[in-house]
């Protein structure tokens, strides 16, 4: 272990714990890390448990060896999803998030040395990964009980496995992941915490749960968003898709928003109904259903599924914003497949992968095929609303390794159904043109939106957070109010679009939307849309409707369009939803209006306190049509 040890630069009290641990263990295969994931002892079931004071042996997660690879499920509804209010900051550097030490009033310091001590008396897994990538990322190390080796194999399959001894000497981690399951019992109540600990050149994230998507996930994308801020870039919360039309016509599209927004949809085929039509909407008071028949459906090259790199050595002269995906691996909500055949492209490689996958949520017998549509029940008899699986990039076909120049920039809200009786912010039409200054007053907003399948929450309009990604930042929301405004000054070429989900008025839609916006956007061969084609949306913040939409020579109805001409919204309905909206932007941009604040972004934010035309955004960063 020595050699292994004298390749990575830690600090003393780091290498202390792997020094001092009973035995460490540097995995250097992926085979190797899901024999860890059963013991080594090559059963077909493991059960994740630790010593809890005063509560004995607690039970974690249960790890079951499939046809298909592995499926975990956590004893505990709550364990099954993240908890948005995880994250916790341990130091005492600039943030806008909650400290330690006044949520507990005591210092983070002693909980870490008391985190170091149980580590050190654990056998461990020492596992070197890149946060952000091979080619862009930075090195990077996770320290966790071996028992929880299938959270290791999970956290290898989102950043990029590396193996001790691929690395090379002075491997010098820019962040460390701990993992100390049962101190959520001990110290936080049963609670999923995080806590993010930014020393000088290291950034630390403590994970106090064994569901991955505070910290193997999005505790990683923080990192990347904290190396951004000081380093002047951002990671988008985005899907990338290029999509090339039946006539070899390319645009690449990168779809932001909250979680739930339809990021992982908008890489995916449109779904269809039985007779291969695509169901476009259901009126919810009268059943009626609208069809469109897509004969030839555009090709799909996924470049990214949920974190875009922006990293400011790709950039080029090309006025467009470039990217890449920061992640090795993808972390796919299936709540969606409630049946086979719903999304036969992705339920192929999962029924039948080329290599072991994780699975988490997921319904389990040993030695049989794991089946995605089969969710864990929770307690009250449902199934799991938060399904995943972990979806290596090498697994997706014809996946784009390369960054890539981005056209289009869409963004995704959850709205829920409006009509006069009951009016909501679900006026949004099919697809929405923004000037470049709304389309950066959406993200400062970032909705979170109606329903959201993805994380514990309540019901109703709340903001995500400047980017969508403020629930994994760790810094100041103004700063990366600031580094978006500027991202979107300098890709002058970009053109942005807005896109609704689940429904429009009084239809049901789901992600079709975005599929048919994915279908239109191509087949026009550009991202340039002409102003005679082009409506003032009734609700500014919506920027341009389209007078008309036709997809492979149909019109959508323009109901779909312009929500205010269904009869069960009207002008009447559609304009109380259009305060709810107005009223909800101006209370959370508002937060944004202080002196740190970019000039320009104060002149946005003024023109929406005063219902300023849509002009007036215009003159403020011109939009090229």
């Amino acid at each position: 272990m020595k050699e292994y040890l004298n390749k990575l630069i830690l600090a003393d009290d780091v290498r202390n714990i792997l020094t001092n641990s009973q035995k460490v263990i540097f995995p250097k295969t992926r085979e190797e890390l899901i024999e860890l994931a059963f013991g080594n002892s090559g059963s077909d079931t493991y059960e994740v448990s630790y010593h809890v004071k005063d509560k004995g042996n607690v039970v974690e997660a249960n790890v079951v060896r499939c046809k298909n690879g592995v499926a975990v499920n956590y004893v505990e509804d709550y364990m099954r999803r993240r908890d948005p209010d995880s994250l916790v900051i341990g130091d005492n550097q600039d943030t806008d998030k909650p400290r330690y030490k006044d949520i507990y009033q005591k210092d983070f310091e002693p909980l870490r040395k008391d985190t170091f001590d149980w580590l050190q008396n654990q056998e461990l897994i020492a596992l070197p990964f890149k946060a952000g990538g091979y080619q862009y990322g930075y090195d990077a190390l996770l320290i966790t009980p071996a028992n929880a080796a299938f959270f290791a194999c999970a956290l290898a399959d989102l950043q990029g496995f590396l193996s001790i001894d691929e690395i090379s000497d002075n491997f010098n981690p820019k962040a460390i992941v701990y993992l100390a399951p049962p101190f959520r019992h001990t110290h936080f109540d049963g609670k999923q915490i995080v806590v993010h600990n930014r020393l000088e050149g290291v950034h630390e994230v403590f994970s106090y749960n064994l569901y991955p998507g505070p910290s193997a996930k999005k505790g990683i994308y923080g990192v990347l968003l904290n190396i951004g801020e000081r380093e002047n870039w951002l990671t988008a919360h985005a899907s990338t898709v290029k999509v090339i039309t039946p006539y070899d016509n390319e645009i690449v599209i990168m779809h932001e928003g909250a979680s739930g927004g339809g990021k992982s949809e908008m890489i995916e085929p449109a779904h269809r109904a039985a007779d291969g039509r695509i169901i476009l909407g259901e009126n919810l008071e009268t059943g009626e259903k609208y069809y469109l028949d897509l004969n030839e459906s555009c090709e799909l090259r996924p470049v990214t599924d949920d974190m875009a790199l922006c990293h400011p050595s790709m950039q080029n002269n090309s006025n467009k914003l470039v990217v890449q995906d920061a992640e090795n691996g993808w972390f796919l909500r299936l709540d969606h497949i409630q049946n086979y055949g719903t999304s036969p492209q992705y339920e192929k490689i999962f029924t039948q992968p080329k290599e072991p996958l994780l699975f988490l949520n997921i319904q389990a017998v040993p030695k049989a095929t794991c089946l995605v549509w089969e969710h864990t029940l929770d307690s009250d008899g449902n199934p799991c609303p938060n399904p995943r699986a972990i979806l290596p990039r090498r697994l997706v076909p014809d996946i784009v390794m390369d960054p890539v120049e981005v056209d289009v920039r869409s963004f995704g809200v959850r709205t829920p159904p409006c009509t006069r009786e009951n009016p909501s912010y679900g006026i949004l039409g099919m697809l929405h043109i923004l000037p470049p200054a709304l389309a950066w007053l959406w993200r400062l907003v970032a909705p979170r939106g109606y329903n959201n399948p993805s994380i514990v929450s309540e019901a109703g309009m709340i903001s995500e957070g400047v980017g969508s990604y403020w629930p994994f930042a760790t810094g100041k929301m103004v700063k990366q109010a600031n580094l978006l405004l500027n991202q979107i000054v300098n890709s002058s070429s970009t053109r942005y679009v807005l896109i609704p989900n689940q429904h429009i008025g009084v239809y049901k839609v789901s992600f079709n939307p975005q599929w048919v916006a994915r279908e239109y956007i191509a087949r026009r061969g550009s991202a340039k849309f002409k102003p005679e084609h082009l409506k003032e949306a009734r609700c500014t913040l919506l920027g341009y409707g389209l007078a008309s939409l036709k997809v492979d020579g149909q019109y959508i109805r323009r109901a779909f369009l312009q929500p205010e001409r269904q009869q069960e919204v009207g002008t009447d309905g559609y304009d109380k939803g259009a305060k709810i909206l107005l009223d909800f932007f101006n209370k959370e941009a508002s937060k944004f209006n202080t002196e740190d604040l970019d000039p320009l972004g104060k002149q946005i934010i003024e023109c929406l306190l005063r219902d300023a035309p849509l002009q007036e955004y215009i003159d403020l960063i011109p939009m090229r049509f």
